[in-house]
């Protein structure tokens, strides 16, 4: 089973509509959201599996409830610290000057060097679609410089979603990061400690300049429980090889497998 987050997919209200109130959309309502689901559907303990984003959701869960999850598989792991966010939006133009410049050319002049995300998230909140749109592709236009370069990168992995889902991802991704995910810093290493006698799985490529593999080290070091997979050929948008490390990790916690005595 999967579910969209509140905002985007098939979850109404949309994110893209600008009426769309984001003060209600914080960590703290998808956590609340992922609990009311367990207990409408009669959940008692689940295997929860995300990657991205959906790795900071899963571990603040997994330490608010521990006594609801059964496991725990991670793919991309990310914490959305300042540390991470600035190296996505600001350090990695090491690598990509040109299209970072172009990035950021799109914020108002007073916040280009001090916080491109508030800029970014500012722009989605503009009245005038016009801003909104050409806000949303050009920050779609930066992800997709950011995976170019992978075995399963293709041109326009994020430019060519249609043009609601564009607008939806980029206004949650702006308000959410501009917030650091309402998280204090290093609040998910330092609480590590609760997800104690919860088995993981942390799946991250080596390859993945979005997100570097040392944060998924670092939830591995802080948490023993925790088994780190580095699939050598993948980056941030998998791999054949990867695909195959997510089916060994799920097959682990079903029918007898190697996780099935935490059930």
């Amino acid at each position: 089973m999967s579910f969209d987050q509140r905002g985007c997919g098939d979850s109404l209200p949309h994110a893209a509509d600008p009426a769309t109130d984001m003060r209600v959309n914080t960590t703290a309502h998808l956590l609340a959201d992922m609990e009311q689901l367990r207990e409408h559907l009669g959940v008692d303990r689940w295997l929860l599996y995300g990657g991205s984003w959906a790795s900071t959701l899963i571990l603040a869960y997994a330490q608010r409830h521990p006594q609801r999850v059964a496991g725990v598989i991670l793919v991309g792991v990310t914490l959305t610290r300042p540390s991470e966010i600035d190296w996505l939006y600001g350090g990695l133009r090491r690598f990509l000057p040109q299209e970072w410049e172009r990035f950021r050319a799109v914020v108002p002049t007073h916040l280009r060097d001090e916080n491109l995300v508030e800029g970014y998230r500012q722009l989605m909140e503009h009245t005038d679609p016009d801003v909104r749109q050409h806000a949303a592709y050009e920050w779609c236009a930066w992800e997709d410089a950011a995976i170019a370069h992978e075995v399963r990168g293709r041109p326009g992995q994020y430019s060519a979603r249609p043009d609601d889902d564009k607008l939806a991802f980029v206004r949650i991704c702006t308000h959410f990061f501009a917030h650091h995910g309402w998280l204090d810093e290093g609040q998910l290493l330092r609480d590590a400690g609760r997800l104690a006698g919860i088995p993981g799985v942390l799946i991250h490529g080596r390859l993945d300049l979005s997100a570097p593999l040392h944060t998924a080290w670092e939830v591995a070091q802080a948490w023993p429980e925790a088994e780190l997979v580095v699939i050598e050929d993948s980056g941030h948008t998998g791999s054949p090889a990867m695909r195959e490390a997510i089916e060994h990790a799920i097959a682990g916690f079903a029918d007898g497998g190697r996780y099935a005595h935490t059930w």
